[in-house]
């Protein structure tokens, strides 16, 4: 994935400026490709929700942009833990659209053998920490782990993922300080989609710049763009080289926007006023996919091009329906199987 030219933003603290890079096509088509690809995979299970998927359902539709510029910008050893609105990330981290249907299916064949369902995903091989349910619990989790590449003196980092309810969560202060503390490389990232549940964030703080709560760790921190994969990808850039170089955590807070509820429950009477469809009208004209789309073309890649990523998703997304539908439920004498590990770093063999 070359990048043509770059710009690089000041990062002291206050809200990054705008960003406008020229890459090369190859890079769009690389992030087009990835946000394509989630998007039908979550519309596929929204088509098969109560039929096939059944319990918690968060999706990702509106937020792929933030999975496509950290794929670009991310080494692929890095680790990722996030939140249960996660299988755009668990996608973008090398779960096959297979293995992920599979899991929502509840079937043997999925990324975690059907016990997980649309929270749990996990991914061992490239160190996808999943999926966690316990709004905030990631954030210690992601601290821990790294924690660990700095004990092991690799140069690898963790991106701990969170929403902004859970920015709330007092497990945020007492990690962000440890991490400063100690200089650890992990990127602190607030998907801020603008609602907790059904709760906005003017409602549930004084504070609504969530990037702002850095500032008492003296921690480096931004307001990103979060419907654009350039500047996704600029951010966490600038992030990841300030890590790599010894410097400690990074704080990012990505301004989103959920098309869909909460979950599959969610009626959204918060957004059915007309100042609610107003937001989601305003939203849709920034769709990530919609204006990629439109750069793509202005840049020079053809229609002919972005069909053909579009076709490749369709027939993706239908082999994924298909494989999970075949595939066998778990056998309840494995219930017991997967409940623990035993982790095989260096330190714990001395």
């Amino acid at each position: 994935m070359e990048v043509v030219a770059t710009k690089k933003a000041t990062t002291s603290g206050a809200k990054s400026a705008k960003i406008a890079p020229q890459y090369s096509p190859e890079m769009y088509k690389e992030w087009y490709t990835l946000m394509y690809r989630i998007r039908r995979f979550e519309e596929r299970v929204l088509e098969f929700y109560g039929e096939y998927v059944r319990g918690f359902c968060h999706v990702y539709i509106g937020q792929e942009a933030i999975a496509a510029g950290m794929k670009s910008a991310l080494d692929p050893m890095d680790g990722v833990v996030t939140a249960y609105r996660q299988h755009g990330i668990g996608i973008m981290k090398g779960i096959s659209a297979r293995e992920a249907m599979a899991e929502l299916f509840g079937r043997a064949t999925g990324i975690v053998k059907g016990k997980g369902g649309s929270m749990h995903f996990f991914n061992a091989r490239e160190k996808y920490f999943g999926g966690n349910g316990i709004v905030g619990a990631q954030i210690g989790i992601g601290t821990g782990i790294a924690f660990a590449e700095k004990y092991k003196g690799t140069n690898l980092l963790c991106v701990t993922m969170f929403g902004d309810g859970a920015a709330r969560q007092g497990i945020l202060y007492e990690a962000g300080n440890m991490a400063m503390t100690w200089k650890l490389p992990v990127i602190y990232v607030c998907e801020n989609n603008g609602y907790a549940m059904g709760t906005s964030v003017a409602r549930t703080s004084n504070v609504r710049d969530i990037y702002q709560v850095a500032e008492a760790f003296n921690m480096p921190a931004e307001q990103v763009d979060g419907m654009n994969p350039e500047a996704v990808h600029e951010a966490f850039t600038r992030a990841a080289e300030h890590m790599r170089a010894g410097n400690g955590p990074y704080f990012l807070e990505i301004k989103t926007y959920r098309y869909k509820g909460h979950s599959v429950s969610d009626p959204e009477k918060y957004r059915k006023d007309e100042k609610g469809r107003a937001e989601v009208a305003y939203y849709k004209t920034i769709d990530p996919l919609k204006t990629t789309r439109a750069k793509m073309l202005e840049i020079g890649v053809s229609e002919e091009e972005i069909k053909a990523i579009e076709d490749a998703a369709e027939v993706e997304m239908q082999d994924a329906v298909d494989f999970a539908k075949a595939s066998p439920f778990p056998d309840p004498a494995d219930l017991y199987e997967d409940n623990y590990v035993q982790a095989d770093y260096p330190f714990m063999k001395d």
